[in-house]
């Protein structure tokens, strides 16, 4: 590796140009039936996704389980194929595959640190391993890796010779913060990186990803359905509902103002402290969303809409009808008709 192995290089400051990224993004998979196996439909787990993404920026993409968030992150790095649309790293596109230098410039944090470390596997040899995988010759491994222990707040002497076993979620899951960084990545995708955590061990990781942020200079594209996480680590939030991103914004910006019915409802979920069990403002959204192989015509949220109980008839077959772009309003994106301009 070009970097010095005691201690990871920090990333070039950005030259406000995107380091990824996506347009029109779709993933989709075949719906097979009957006796002979055909294709008869399609989930769309991504249809039509476009979105940038700055160096040294921290994105987060939110939703409800089920809207298409962490398939289009696996998507991004390469786990699946790409169904249509262009994904373009550093400008080149990946939309047909990925090589060697991308998978070392972009690396992923699991949801589970519980299934994602290997058991049979010492902690110095997971985190070795995307070294041994890309042939990276360093002087020193063992020194090289200890110093990434202790860089995500293990004691890399103590635990380099530990199994997973013998470490808490809070720890397994700086192991793989640590596995993350061993190629010096540019960019990081991290899925749900701490909801398999406690409260309290939560709030340690997500200050320990801002501060590996700072130092190395790190993109995050972190996905998540925790607004309280997306508050206090990201810099823009994307929004996303049954594959499609419905309002993408600045974090204080969207979380004072949302203007997608959608997000006002995500965000009057979060939990708060008061003294009525149920505030007023609180927005319950009926039902479930629908089925992804079959989504509603015009604008997918029509069928749980609160602002469109409010519009008169014509309004709201617009709704049903007509499709809404994703379009400039006010400093952010919305893909909403009767938004203001």
């Amino acid at each position: 590796m070009s970097h010095d192995a005691a201690e990871p290089t920090t990333q070039p400051e950005s030259d406000g140009e995107s380091i990824l990224s996506v347009r029109d993004l779709e993933k989709y998979y075949p719906v097979h039936s009957g006796i002979l196996g055909r294709q008869t439909g399609a989930v769309r787990a991504v249809d039509g996704v476009s979105f940038d993404l700055q160096q040294g920026e921290t994105l987060a993409v939110v939703g409800e389980s089920g809207c298409g968030k962490s398939t289009m992150a696996e998507t991004l790095i390469g786990l699946n194929d790409v169904t249509g649309g262009d994904i373009r790293f550093r400008g080149d596109s990946i939309a047909d595959g990925v090589d060697k230098a991308f998978r070392r410039e972009v690396q992923m944090i699991f949801q589970d640190p519980f299934s994602t470390l290997n058991e049979r596997m010492t902690v110095g040899r997971i985190v070795a391993e995307p070294l041994v995988i890309h042939n990276e010759q360093e002087e020193d491994r063992a020194a090289y890796v200890r110093n990434l222990l202790d860089t995500v707040g293990l004691d890399g002497d103590e635990q380099y010779e530990a199994f997973p076993h013998e470490l808490s979620g809070g720890q397994r899951q700086r192991v793989g913060i640590a596995r993350a960084l061993a190629l010096n990545p540019s960019l990081v995708v991290a899925d749900e990186p701490v909801s398999a955590l406690d409260v309290s061990i939560k709030a340690g990781v997500l200050g320990l990803l801002e501060d590996l942020q700072e130092e190395f200079g790190l993109t995050y594209l972190i996905i998540t359905h925790d607004m309280s996480v997306v508050r206090q680590i990201a810099d823009r939030v994307a929004v996303m509902y049954l594959g499609e991103l419905v309002e993408v914004g600045p974090v204080e910006e969207l979380f004072s103002d949302p203007q997608h019915p959608y997000t006002e409802a995500l965000l009057s979920s979060v939990p708060r402290v008061t003294a009525d069990p149920e505030p007023d403002d609180r927005i319950e959204l009926p039902g479930s969303p629908p089925d992804p192989a079959n989504p509603p015509e015009g604008c997918r949220f029509h069928t749980r809409c609160h602002l469109r109980e409010r519009l008169n008839d014509d309004e709201a077959a617009r709704c049903v009808d007509e499709t809404p772009e994703l379009r400039e309003v006010a400093g952010r994106e919305l893909a909403c008709h009767f938004r203001p301009e």
